[in-house]
């Protein structure tokens, strides 16, 4: 009787999941590519052991939409700038001062602490050969690590996930959002995503109740249960079975026990989180915004133990063409004060120097300003790196706004962000680059 309620249990599971195209879910690309698409080896255990939680961690933060790098690090003593910008030059109180040449925009006073105290690396004129102004095609370039006349597949952290972290954790990584950034795609898919831990379930729909388990995570934990006491059948083919996705892994185990133990994955992944958002408490005062709140997050995970190598985080808002001044001064302040407020939280739990923050946006902004009182899509940018080990100051030279230097109205590169990636791979992750980035790039020595 009871291998006849187990094979039943079983058999309601492959009919009402995914595999029936019955089931909705709140982290799709966790879930629908584990199930899809992963390895063979990983159906070899029920779970992985949890490891790396004393190891070095890396927290991607995007700026979304195009972020104008010239008023964000500003030139104030060139005579090119005002020029340029007759309306949005800054000037005087619009500035914290960093040296004789250059200054943060006001907003930025987060940033100013923490660059003099040491915990902030701003690097100038970042960008790429041939840059391309679509925030889709430009972006894309960033999160592939690609050539701007090439087209790659996986993302430069998803490579790095399959290069560097086999068999891990499906938290390896973290999105906090809507959905897994390109930069997470990998031939092995890793990597979960969602925007409240407590959503972070399992859901069919209309038998979902707030805050609480419905009848798909019950019957994924009733399965998890049976598979665990030793009661399995003899015969686990079912009926379903012929409805698998093509290309779905067999060796090493039969179907059912491939999806009761990846079932088993999402489940303890999903208690787990859960449990620690719970628990664990902020210790600094966020903004009250989406990026305040996407960061405290990740600072409970990381308080909590979860053991991901790389979260990433997004701010979008960035694409200023109109209006320009009163947009960029709320979200650098917000950036500025979220990243202070993280930095604070991660030194109260003992974590900062384990921690270090990537900050980049898919371009910046043409140098003149427009009609509309704001800047058009440009290329090169300031990016920014965050933690205790920084290489902390101004890295690299502040590109020259001279009209004869210009390249179609818009500043030119002197560091490749590949250089920068290259960088914390190797010098942050402990991992050789070039198999992820496709080629050699200098290491641009940031940590």
């Amino acid at each position: 009787m009871k291998n006849e309620i187990t094979l039943q249990t079983r058999r309601q599971f492959l009919r009402t999941t995914m595999l029936g195209s019955a089931l909705s879910w709140t982290v799709p690309a966790f879930l629908a590519d584990t199930f899809s698409a992963l390895h063979a080896g990983a159906a070899d255990s029920a779970t992985q052991i949890v490891t790396g939680k004393d190891a070095t961690i890396l927290v991607v933060l995007q700026m979304a939409g195009g972020n104008d790098g010239i008023n964000t690090v500003v030139p104030y003593s060139s005579d090119d700038y005002h020029r340029a910008r007759p309306r949005l030059g800054l000037t005087g109180d619009q500035i914290i001062k960093i040296n004789g040449d250059v200054g943060f925009n006001a907003a930025l006073a987060g940033f100013k602490d923490l660059y003099d105290a040491g915990q902030l690396s701003v690097i100038q004129g970042v960008g790429y050969p041939n840059p391309n102004r679509s925030h889709f095609r430009s972006t894309e370039i960033w999160q592939t690590a690609s050539d701007a006349d090439r087209i790659e597949k996986y993302g430069w952290l998803g490579r790095y996930f399959d290069n560097a972290c086999a068999g891990a954790d499906p938290t390896v990584g973290v999105t906090i959002g809507n959905q897994l950034p390109e930069a997470f795609f990998a031939k092995q898919p890793k990597g979960i995503v969602f925007n409240n831990p407590q959503n972070y379930r399992f859901v069919s729909g209309e038998h979902a109740k707030m805050g609480g388990a419905d009848m798909t995570e019950e019957s994924y934990k009733k399965l998890n249960e049976l598979e665990m006491s030793g009661n399995a059948p003899e015969d686990n083919s079912g009926g379903s079975i012929a409805s698998l996705p093509a290309g779905m892994p067999m060796q090493g185990g039969r179907a059912v026990d491939f999806i009761t133990r990846t079932a088993l994955d999402a489940q303890v992944s999903s208690d787990e989180v859960r449990a620690i958002a719970a628990r664990v408490k902020n210790q600094a005062e966020y903004p009250a915004s989406q990026l305040g709140s996407s960061l405290g997050l990740v600072s409970k995970l990381i308080g909590g133990g979860l053991p991901t190598r790389v979260y990433y985080v997004s701010q979008g808002g960035y694409d200023t063409h109109t209006n320009q001044i009163g947009t960029q001064q709320r979200l650098l302040k917000d950036l500025g004060d979220s990243l202070k407020a993280f930095t604070a939280d991660l030194k109260a739990q003992g974590n900062m120097q384990r921690v270090v923050v990537m900050t980049f946006s898919e371009f910046g902004r043409r140098v003149a300003e427009n009609a509309n009182g704001g800047t058009d899509h440009g290329a090169a940018a300031p990016m920014f790196v965050i933690g205790n080990q920084v290489k902390a100051g101004l890295l690299g030279r502040y590109p020259s706004l001279a009209p004869a230097d210009l390249y179609q109205g818009d500043i030119r590169y002197n560091v490749d962000f590949r250089s920068i990636y290259a960088g914390l791979l190797e010098d942050w992750l402990k991992t050789p680059s070039a198999p992820i980035l496709g080629r050699q790039f200098e290491n641009l020595k940031v940590v």
